[in-house]
């Protein structure tokens, strides 16, 4: 019987060698169940039997298939060869129990439900073990001040570690979108041709199901609704965005003209054929590459949702390349991901050398809102800071070594700020009065 818990590779997962596995288990499973409720001929001897006898080789089935041209009976057929292997002419053949008053989706199906609650498991174990990195890399980076960006350009001074504890929490939300995932998704259904149970008892769904570790569909036509399988899809995608999104901020910040963090670069590694001192953020394009196509493929299984009435196959074909590609390429990804961020490099004197080199413009808002404590109106301080400012940013532009913010504030006569008051101002820390709070939540998220 194959182990509920048990923690395949994802490669072994989307195998033919595993989907097959678990197609023998089901079909077993209901000859099991049909024997318990003894509503037919097959007995609880003939149950055991089969268990004990069914047997394949993907190489078989594929021989098999190339005259049916159908999967499902290409499957039985082999199987019954081994069941009736030992069985004298004449006798009846145990295989006939096989697949008795099922259709093809009830197998197909329930197995599916099966391969992807094994590969969301992998995937959410994936999550939950980037999350704590992040998460402990956060706390090692608590207090290493450095500029935030927004659109790309010094904003106001934070913390290195708040990116890792940004990061941490977006996995969390990530985990629990797979969860609930993983919960719709482990779903099965054996109810006959039109989802009427025509020619089964609901008992040998509930019994397969129960053993397999999945809920019986309440009403499923013919085939598992796809929307389930659209939101497990949806899950991976905005997994793979958050991925994706972490990977760009580490590029971003490799850049030459940044270098407040880099992925590691190992003993021997080559960055260039042509330029000997390149180091590329290699591990984290390949992330962002590759999230394109687990993005992509969400939309597929959104097509896949609409089928003609009960059922078609217009969904079959694309699922079982859309999937597999999907969770061994997420997969793949939080590997990756997984040993960049494990062993991130980060460049803290670099990033309080950055911090500095628009001269103090990043202190800006305390200035303003300065003005404002001592009696000056917004309006009306927007224009001195505004102004001071603007000096800079032309000098930055210009490669000039001018006046920096504060010194040319200190000149502004409409600036009334005392030295004591500016010396408060342009201190970095002073915009961290409330970190404490920040990561005191931070300590409570939980993988």
């Amino acid at each position: 019987m194959i182990e509920r818990y048990t923690r395949p590779k994802m490669g072994h997962i989307w195998s033919l060698q595993n989907k097959f596995d678990i197609w023998k288990e089901v079909e077993i499973l209901a000859c099991e169940a049909q024997a318990e409720l003894g509503q037919c001929g097959i007995t609880k001897l003939d149950a055991k039997w089969i268990r004990e006898h069914a047997d394949f080789t993907v190489a078989e089935i594929d021989e098999v298939e190339k005259v049916t041209n159908h999967d499902v009976i290409a499957f039985t057929t082999v199987m019954a060869k081994y069941i009736d292997a030992d069985i004298a002419d004449g006798e009846a053949k145990p295989s006939r129990w096989v697949h008795y008053g099922m259709t093809s989706s009830d197998l197909g199906d329930t197995a599916l439900s099966y391969q992807v609650v094994q590969a969301l498991d992998i995937i959410i174990e994936d999550v939950k073990q980037l999350g704590k990195t992040c998460k402990r890399r956060a706390f090692e980076f608590e207090n290493d001040i450095c500029v935030g960006r927004t659109h790309g350009i010094h904003a106001e001074p934070m913390t290195f570690g708040m990116k890792f504890g940004s990061w941490a929490w977006a996995l969390k939300r990530a985990q629990t979108r797979l969860e609930q995932a993983r919960e719709v998704s482990a779903t099965g259904a054996i109810s006959g041709a039109v989802g009427t149970y025509s020619n089964i008892d609901p008992y040998v769904e509930q019994y397969v199901c129960e053993k397999m570790g999945l809920t019986p569909d309440p009403l499923s036509t013919q085939v598992i609704a796809r929307d389930r399988h659209a939101q497990a899809m949806a899950a991976l995608a905005v997994c793979a965005s958050t991925l994706e999104s972490i990977a760009m901020q580490v590029r971003l910040l490799q850049q030459s003209d940044v270098i407040e963090a880099e992925e590691p670069f190992t003993k021997g590694q080559k960055g260039s054929s042509a330029m000997p001192h390149k180091r590329n953020p290699i591990t984290a394009e390949r992330v962002c590459g590759l999230s394109r196509v687990v993005k992509s493929n969400a939309q597929v299984a959104f097509d896949n949702v609409a089928l003609w009435y009960e059922r078609d196959i217009s969904h079959s074909g694309a699922e079982r390349v859309a999937l597999a590609d999907s969770f061994t390429a997420l997969d793949y990804m939080f590997g990756k991901m997984q040993w960049m961020l494990d062993g991130l490099n980060v460049y803290t004197n670099k990033s309080l050398h950055n911090l500095w080199r628009t001269r103090g413009l990043i202190f800006s808002s305390k200035v303003i809102l300065a003005l404002v404590d001592c009696g000056m109106t917004r309006e009306d301080a927007y224009v001195v800071v505004q102004r001071n400012a603007m000096k800079v940013w032309e000098d930055i532009q210009q490669a000039h070594e001018g006046p920096s913010f504060r010194e040319n504030l200190e000149a502004d006569a409409d600036c009334t700020l005392a030295k004591e008051q500016l010396d408060d101002i342009f201190d970095p820390a002073g915009f961290l009065g409330h970190k404490d709070v920040i990561f005191a939540r931070l300590q409570k998220l939980e993988f």
